[in-house]
């Protein structure tokens, strides 16, 4: 699979966890060996694992206590003890035999319950924690140990008022920034596009992790399920806006969700697991949507260009352009939105890259002329239209004439 990956210029990036192991008393595992929740034969003793937390059951319950959400366990998972060299050892070494199989990164669930310490600034390489709690020190030295540098993005979930933030997490590497998801959600749900202005404005300015440092995403695994995001199944076409905007708009790395069909908050994959895009087969496949290639293409087109041009236009209509290189408006009310739009595009026919592709120097659907920076849109109901320079033919050169004034001369008079 990674080599096919490799082969087509996608990178593959690895969820795992380095915070706890099972919460069950035993069993058996995918290859047959048995295990206890403390004993992992060959791998894990019970002097592993934290034991010293201050609540009976040894679980989290007071979000607000650092130590407790550090060294206690997550609804009875069996909770490794990170600063152990013996566990990082263990960790590193998974890493490295996940790196040796063609690994590009690392999606690390539940970094939150790992703590700080100094010398995580010492460590220089690119990283991403989860959210189930590993002191970003810890992290920070496991990654130390691994054979290259890769890409890390953090699961860091942040709660008002607790003590452990995403902001101690950005120098390990990334991490994912769920404020701007709750965002997304809000905006859409409630028809107010107008509201992400404030994103617009400065996201730091809000307490977000930096541009720099911040992954994000419309929906995860996770949230598309409890109700902490949009998700395929919102109304009005709002996850596939909501998607164009994360894509064109210039903050974070986005990350886009394909999964599959779901009932419940524990519905597993579907036909007997295998992937497959083919109709009826339960998978999702947003990858393959024309508007999610397509601004996959503009947000290439883009990157490294400022935000201008914004425009809200009521509550329902949001429109901008990154610098002289692309231009997305969205309109998620249930009546067409027509405009004339100022750019800063060069001349020329744009493909329209949200229904179609550009073809052998032809769209596959409709066109857009830029002429003297302006372009007239006609947006769609619940619908959005983006052009960029990658997907464009220049306006022809205007021709220039040299003349000759005709007249008599002085002798021939």
């Amino acid at each position: 699979m990674i080599a096919t990956c490799h082969a087509a210029g996608v990178g593959v990036i690895v969820d795992t966890i380095w915070n706890h192991m099972a919460g069950i008393s035993g069993g058996t595992g995918q290859a047959g060996s048995s295990f206890a929740q403390y004993n992992y034969p060959g791998v894990y003793t019970t002097d592993n694992f934290h034991h010293n937390c201050a609540q009976a059951d040894g679980d989290i319950h007071d979000y607000t206590n650092r130590t407790e959400v550090q060294f206690c366990e997550l609804v009875n998972l069996a909770d490794l003890d990170t600063y152990s060299s013996t566990v990082r050892a263990t960790l590193a070494a998974y890493g490295n035999d996940l790196i040796s199989l063609g690994a590009d990164g690392f999606r690390l669930d539940a970094a939150k319950r790992k703590h700080l310490v100094s010398y995580l600034l010492k460590v220089s390489r690119t990283h991403d924690n989860g959210n189930a709690d590993i002191p970003s020190g810890d992290i920070a030295a496991i990654l130390s140990a691994l054979s290259k540098n890769v890409y890390v993005t953090q699961e860091v979930v942040w709660g008002s008022g607790e003590p452990v933030q995403p902001s101690e997490y950005v120098t390990a590497g990334d991490v994912q920034e769920f404020r701007y998801t709750n965002a997304l959600k809000d905006a859409f749900t409630n028809s107010r596009l107008d509201l992400l202005a404030n994103i617009a404005t400065n996201p730091t300015s809000q307490g977000w992790v930096p541009s720099s440092g911040a992954n994000v995403f419309v929906a995860n695994h996770d949230t598309e399920r409890n109700g902490n995001s949009l998700s395929y199944k919102s109304s009005n076409n709002a996850y596939t806006l909501a998607t164009i905007f994360s894509l064109g708009y210039p903050y974070g790395t986005p990350t886009i969700l394909s999964g599959y069909t779901f009932d419940n908050t524990d519905s597993g994959a579907p036909n007997n697991g295998t992937g497959s895009c083919t109709s009826g087969s339960g998978w999702i496949c947003q990858h393959r949507w024309t508007a999610v290639t397509g601004m996959v293409g503009f947000f290439n087109q883009v990157t490294g260009t400022p935000l201008n041009n914004w425009v809200a236009d009521g509550t329902a209509h949001i429109a901008f352009g990154r610098g002289s290189s692309g231009f997305v408006a969205i309109n998620f009310s249930g009546s067409v939105w027509t405009a004339i739009f100022t750019t800063s595009l060069p001349d020329g026919s744009y493909c329209d890259i949200i229904h179609g592709t550009l073809s052998s120097g032809t769209c596959t659907k409709s066109t857009l002329v830029v002429a003297s920076g302006q372009v007239t849109m006609s947006v769609p109901a619940y619908d959005s239209l983006a052009i960029h320079t990658g997907a464009y033919t220049p306006a022809p050169k205007k021709r220039g004439f040299i003349g000759h004034r005709l007249g008599r001369s002085s002798s021939d008079m």
